[in-house]
């Protein structure tokens, strides 16, 4: 699928917008952030930019919205956060009959440049309410000493969840799939399964694997399976056939030859020469 991305600015009179005056604010120099805001948005929204010289975030605080790049479509649920890069065309729009959410624009500069991503990058489950509560305050503060007194939650906020890839989103996404692959190494996990739970697409996925492990996504679960069959037959005598079907191997045949592929040896030789 690819979308030809085309410029719109379609706000209808019912949606209610919160500019913050960044410019007013010293520390915000420091994390280069040229634009921010805080938006109500209901009935006709639709903002489209084909090439953007920054950075734009999207943290959905309630209701849905709808984001459409060149190549994908993403609906926008509570508590996801939307990292889009410069210069890739995005359309954004309502799609429910309300949709509240934080927006903030980071310059395309080396401060940023880990968000230079292939495409855009949607990532669910982030706590980002703090953030929220920090520019309100922003926005509604006269008194610039108390404003400026919440430039580090900013800091922190922006700091901590745009890490430099693959830990972008905060805490490492990628790690805790396959913590809980590792945990479960007898499920049937295909890339689609793998792809469902961090809600990757599959390129995105193979792409992150790469770079943080080396290998591909299966690669990476054949080496997870592997090392847990390793330690099986080193502290156990069960049976080869046993350890096969724990490691997710149901067919013995399958494990064997994978596992000699991968060691150099039978499992059963593994474990004899072990000894």
């Amino acid at each position: 699928m690819r979308n030809t991305i085309v410029d719109v600015l379609d706000i209808g009179p019912t949606c209610i917008e919160r500019f913050i005056d960044v410019a007013a604010l010293a520390q915000a120099s420091d994390l280069e952030l040229t634009l921010a805001g805080c938006s109500n948005l209901s009935g006709r929204y639709c903002v489209a930019r084909s090439s953007p010289l920054e950075h734009t975030l999207f943290y959905t605080l309630s209701g849905q919205g709808k984001l459409v790049t060149e190549h994908n479509q993403y609906t926008l649920t509570a508590n996801t956060l939307i990292v889009l890069p410069a210069k890739q065309g995005f359309e954004v729009k309502i799609d429910a009959a309300h949709w509240d959410v934080i927006w903030l624009n980071l310059a395309n500069t080396n401060r940023w440049k880990h968000l230079n991503l292939v495409e855009a990058l949607v990532l669910y489950d982030q706590k980002l309410q703090p953030l929220h509560f920090a520019m309100e305050f922003l926005y509604s503060e006269s008194n610039a000493t108390l404003r400026e007194g919440v430039m580090p939650i900013l800091s922190h906020y922006l700091n901590t969840t745009l890490q430099s890839e693959p830990q972008i989103g905060g805490h490492n996404r990628l790690t805790s799939l396959f913590l809980e692959v590792e945990e479960r190494l007898q499920f049937d996990w295909t890339i689609d399964a793998m792809c469902e739970q961090v809600h990757y697409s599959a390129p995105h996925l193979h792409r992150l694997c790469q770079a943080q492990f080396g290998k591909s996504p299966m690669q990476q679960l054949i080496y997870l399976r592997i090392k847990r069959a390793k330690n099986l037959l080193l502290n156990t005598r069960w049976p080869v056939a046993h350890i096969a079907a724990y490691v997710g191997y149901p067919n013995i045949f399958n494990f064997s030859k994978r596992f000699k592929k991968s060691v150099g040896v039978s499992p059963t030789d593994f474990r004899n020469k072990s000894f």
